[in-house]
């Protein structure tokens, strides 16, 4: 937290602060947030799924400390300059952004809420662009819906908003689901909420920053570029924007802002737990694949979208196409290389991925190529600039691989589980460095495996291993 700013031109915001990192700097702040251990957040997630909480409205509360509205918002210092608000990537940006941006719209038909996280151009004092890479986004359905009516699309940008909403914003939550409600289940009761100023919109209490107004639907704008987590700069393109109506904030508000660009980073380790979640939920039980036992998704610089790992015990032999096809039709964008491995495959570990796709899948019989998809959040970058909600380039393709075991293998080439766990426990009472061992570090059965074969690697370690060799004698074969 910076709580003495001074921006590039010496301008000073006494009483206000920045806030960087404080949301998902790792996993363990993550966890912070959701009022877990680190190890808990899967089941956190599966759980506020399954048991929402409604929002209540109240009728005022701190977000509402200060208002500022009208022709104020026109004047030096009084708009969004104001706030100190950060360039997220120096060099390449071109202005500060909002990244911690909790857009909330209203579907005009149904009058469900939706929050979601799109990053923000702050273009003037009262002019904010707000970035729909065109992936089903459900303020992309609001505005279009809006669009076909003839009327604008009221929109809040939340800023600083209670840590459980914030994670529900970037995660995959059903169309028509309330992300509120979810972030409900997250806290274990109701997020109060406010009604906005000048516009339909409710947003929650406790929230730092509030900027509110309308998005038109008859016009946009270049937007960007801006650093993003695909690991590129996103190029301009044609985006709607928000005509700021007012300003809310508490009194000494904080400027709340994520980690972006190349992954890891805070964009993605706060999207990754519960996206693993979500799709996790959705695969064994929606699609009722009850041998699938996790879903990973590949974070350094892939920006978990790309590669996802599905881990399976026992499954039926239709099970892992199941998966495979199921994990790319959750979400546009999601899913470009899928790969279903074993129990005994370590899911994040890539080492042990590439061993089962050397030796347990046949190229020709166990890869599939799914045409047709849209290009997703990232390069290459064709059609610049893009129309609203429009991709980059018209398709891209998935690549699916079974990588499971398809017939009984030879045991794992390393000593047995008792063997290596001893030597483990030797080398701890000799105060050598601490191990970190990695699956596998023992030696355990794949199927192929004879009574035979076990009784002879007995006899060796009872140093009868010339009974297996007089055996063997017995059975010479003319050459």
């Amino acid at each position: 937290m910076f709580e003495n700013v001074i921006d590039c031109k010496g301008m000073r915001y006494p009483g206000q602060s920045v806030a960087v990192g404080v949301h998902a700097a790792s996993k363990y702040v993550y966890a912070i947030g959701l009022g877990c251990k680190p190890e808990e957040i899967n089941a956190k997630w599966e759980y506020a799924i399954a048991n929402s909480v409604e929002p209540v409205i109240i009728s005022d509360g701190p977000v509402h400390e200060e208002i500022h509205m009208g022709k104020e918002l026109e004047v030096e210092g009084g708009g969004l300059d104001r706030f100190p608000i950060p360039i997220s990537t120096p060099g390449f940006d071109n202005g500060p952004y909002s990244t911690c941006s909790c857009w909330t719209t209203k579907d005009p038909d149904t009058g469900v809420q939706n929050v979601g996280n799109y990053r923000g151009q702050i273009k003037a004092r009262n002019r904010v662009g707000v970035f729909l890479s065109g992936l089903g986004q459900d303020m992309l359905v609001h505005l279009e819906k809006c669009r076909e009516k003839g009327i604008p699309l009221e929109a809040a940008l939340v800023v600083g908003a209670p840590p459980v909403v914030a994670f529900t914003a970037v995660t995959k939550i059903p169309r028509g689901v309330d992300e509120v409600a979810v972030a409900g289940g997250l806290a274990g009761a109701p997020i109060q909420m406010v009604k906005c100023q000048t516009v339909d919109i409710a947003v929650p209490a406790e929230a730092e920053i509030v900027i509110e107004g309308i998005v038109p639907t008859d016009v946009a704008e270049l937007e960007g570029p801006f650093g993003e987590s695909h690991g590129h700069m996103n190029p301009r393109q044609i985006s709607p924007f928000l005509e700021v109506r007012a300003i809310t904030y508490r009194k000494n508000p904080v400027w709340s802002s994520w980690i972006s660009q190349a992954t890891p980073s805070e964009s993605s380790c706060i999207k990754r737990d519960a996206y693993e979640a979500v799709f996790y939920n959705y695969l064994r039980h929606e699609c009722r694949i009850g041998s699938l036992t996790k879903v990973v998704m590949h974070e350094p610089l892939t920006n978990l979208r790309k590669v996802i790992v599905l881990q399976f015990k026992n499954p039926s032999p239709d099970d892992a196409w199941r998966a495979l096809h199921a994990a790319i039709s959750r979400d546009p964008g999601v899913g470009k290389i899928v790969v279903a491995v074993d129990q005994d495959i370590d899911p994040n570990n890539w080492d042990a991925i590439l061993w089962a796709m050397s030796y347990r899948m046949n190229p020709q019989e166990d890869v599939a190529i799914v045409g047709n998809r849209r290009i997703g959040h990232g390069p290459p970058f064709r059609q610049v600039p893009a129309p609203v909600g429009g991709d980059q380039t018209p398709f891209d393709s998935a690549m699916l691989i079974n990588a499971l075991l398809k017939e009984p293998f030879p045991p794992v080439s390393l000593p047995k589980r008792e063997y290596m766990e001893r030597a483990k426990q030797i080398w701890e009472e000799l105060g050598l460095p601490k191990l970190k061992p990695e699956t596998p570090w023992f030696g355990y059965s794949l199927g192929q495996w004879t009574e035979e074969n076990e009784e002879e690697a007995e006899l060796a370690l009872r140093g009868e291993h010339y009974k297996t060799g007089e055996k063997v004698a017995k059975n010479k074969v003319k050459m």
